[in-house]
């Protein structure tokens, strides 16, 4: 039976001719497969061969042939495989033995270039020298990237990897060998490259993961400040009549905003809401400008903060207790029948700050009781009262008299010992004198720029959709005309920005920042905003997902939202539960039960337990 060696699809096949013609061969392998040849694939016809061994005895034997060898004697014209092959036998070779210089010739393209059908050519010899250069770079990369595969493994993070630890996590070149060996090494081990890491202790775990990660993307240039010179108090600044006092939780250093009540002989008042005014201690061209617009907010998270200024410039302008510190101030007269307010006025001015009163000893005391009794205890007791009502009268005026259900406030707080999540109801008297006072400054000083034709970042709402933009629009749900947030210059650029047009419009100066220059920040705030808001609830969800497995919380009760997704009870947490009947109506209650806990996805697995 007549044989073929012939090449197909890069790879060497043998098989017996069944039928032939000029243009094509029909064969037959040695398994019985049947398949047809181009007559110009064919290297070799011969018969009397054992195909099932054919190729397997050419293959052994092309691993013992040395390409160098067969390099140094080919000479450096076009030669075929055959001539090669009796050359190097010495004698005319059997079809096996011209069939494997056909393999090796083929196996080896650094030393030998295909010119056709089982014809080659030596590679020039500085060809092969850069060739064979290369191959040995990447032999000792190899063996590189396995010893350090070796050390991962081991548990110990090489020197050159720990020095590129966030970039091969987070942005990586997938062709340098620290990737090629975290990625090894993570794949043997059967874990992600970061829980890898971790088990080595280059990272503290998922949380040093997730800040690392958002660092990365959000602070190229680390979350620390550059020194920078020294802060600059105002000068000639008019001194305000009485002290003030701030509301804040107990953990807040960024005190932006304080109260102040004066009682006039006419029996009216004169309520006055201090805004911190950072903007007063250094200009546009100070280097702290950049860094603000550069970050444009304060990131908050449970364990820690990266604020948008240095603690220097945070300390100099902060409202803190016993302090005399610049305030932009919106006074209003009130009066004392019905507290509606009858006149505003706007003025920059050094404020005594008094005391700042913490949320959880003011919501003991300034209960709806109290309110309904006519009587706060303590310190500012009859101030607080009067701010109240005048919020609520404010609250009226803009058409928000009904309250909606709101959801309450979770409190993450974290210490060595153990995770807290403490729940604190939202709308309470306290939250709507703090949150009418700070609605009427931003609505207030929103017009005044508007009306004196200044440019500012307005907060618009239309159609249940919020946008910050540079022309004044109505804020639907808050029922306001003009609403430009000025009230957390020490925490917000956008603030900033308008605290400084407002700056200008009160001592007839031209306006710091242009409509341009305000509709980028705008643009670029909104996306920083929902990024670092992100970047919060994404550790708020991880530090949940530890709370679950500190307290040993197997089910829980929860609401429905919608398909599969329902919001637990006494947890800030939502996850979608598997199994819950199709067509479950949104607020119904059900029984879930916690499966598997992923830190690494700040993840937990959710069930239909019941009704």
């Amino acid at each position: 039976m007549k044989q073929v060696f012939f090449e197909e699809d890069g790879a060497f096949r043998v098989g017996t001719i069944l039928a032939e013609t000029p243009a094509a061969f029909q064969v037959e392998a040695s398994h019985g497969k049947r398949s047809k040849i181009k007559a110009g694939n064919v290297l070799l016809r011969f018969d009397g061969q054992p195909l099932g061994a054919f190729m397997p005895q050419a293959q052994k034997l092309a691993d013992e042939i040395d390409p160098q060898f067969l390099w140094e004697v080919c000479g450096r014209d076009e030669f075929a495989f055959a001539d090669l092959a009796r050359e190097y036998f010495g004698r005319a070779p059997d079809p096996v033995e011209a069939a494997a210089v056909a393999v090796r010739l083929h196996a080896s393209p650094m030393y030998f270039y295909k010119r056709g059908k089982g014809r080659y050519q030596g590679a020039p010899e500085e060809n092969l020298r850069a060739a064979l250069a290369g191959l040995e770079r990447k032999r000792r990369q190899q063996e590189q990237i396995d010893a350090w595969a070796a050390e991962l493994s081991a548990g110990r993070v090489p020197e050159p990897i720990a020095e590129k630890l966030d970039v091969l996590l987070f942005k990586p070149d997938k062709t340098s060998l620290e990737h090629r060996a975290l990625e090894a090494a993570a794949g043997d081990a059967g874990m992600s490259p970061a829980q890898l890491l971790a088990r080595a202790g280059a990272l503290g775990g998922p949380e040093d993961y997730f800040r690392r990660r958002f660092a990365f993307e959000h602070f190229p240039r680390g979350t620390g400040f550059a020194a920078h010179e020294a802060l600059a108090p105002p000068a000639d600044l008019a001194e305000a009549r009485t002290g003030a006092f701030s509301i804040d939780d107990f953990e807040t250093t960024e005190i932006d905003d304080a109260f102040s009540v004066e009682r006039l002989d006419d029996g009216s008042a004169l309520v006055g809401i201090h805004i911190a005014a950072p903007s007063l201690f250094f200009d546009r061209t100070h280097p702290l400008e950049e860094i603000a617009r550069e970050r444009l907010s304060t990131v908050y998270f449970p364990g820690g903060k990266i604020t948008m200024l240095p603690e220097s410039a945070v300390d100099a302008a902060t409202l803190g207790a016993g302090r005399r510190v610049p305030a932009a101030s919106l006074y209003l007269r009130v009066d004392p029948a019905t507290f509606e307010v009858t006149a505003a006025d706007s003025r920059l001015e050094w404020v005594r700050i008094e005391s700042n009163l913490r949320l959880g000893e003011l919501d003991q005391r300034m209960t709806p009781a109290a309110l309904e009794a006519g009587r706060i205890a303590g310190a500012h007791g009859d101030d607080l009262l009067l701010l109240s009502r005048v919020a609520t009268r404010l609250k009226a005026a803009r058409g928000a008299t009904q309250d909606r259900a709101e959801r309450p406030d979770y409190i993450i707080r974290l210490s060595a010992e153990r995770i807290a999540i403490e729940t604190r109801p939202r709308g309470t008297p306290v939250d709507t004198l703090v949150a009418e006072m700070m609605i009427r400054a931003n609505a207030g000083w929103g017009r005044l720029l508007a009306d004196r034709g200044i440019a500012a970042i307005y907060r618009n709402q239309k159609g249940g959709k919020t946008r910050m933009e540079v022309e004044p629009g109505t804020h639907e749900w808050l029922g306001v005309s003009h609403y430009a947030w000025s009230s957390s210059p020490l925490r917000r650029y956008a603030d900033l920005a308008n605290q400084r047009q407002l700056v200008s419009a009160l001592l007839g100066r031209p306006p710091a920042y242009s409509r341009d220059e305000l509709a980028a920040a705008a643009r670029d705030f909104e996306a920083a905003y929902e990024a670092y808001a992100e970047h919060q609830r994404l550790l708020e969800r991880y530090w949940t997902m530890r709370y679950l497995l500190q307290e040993r919380i197997e089910t829980a009760e929860a609401v429905v939202l919608r398909d599969e997704l329902v919001r637990i009870d006494g947890l800030p947490l939502v996850c979608r539960t598997v199994g819950l009947p199709a067509h479950t109506p949104p607020g119904e209650r059900v029984r879930v039960a916690f499966g598997e806990v992923d830190l690494w996805e700040a993840n937990v697995l959710c069930r239909y337990a019941g009704k």
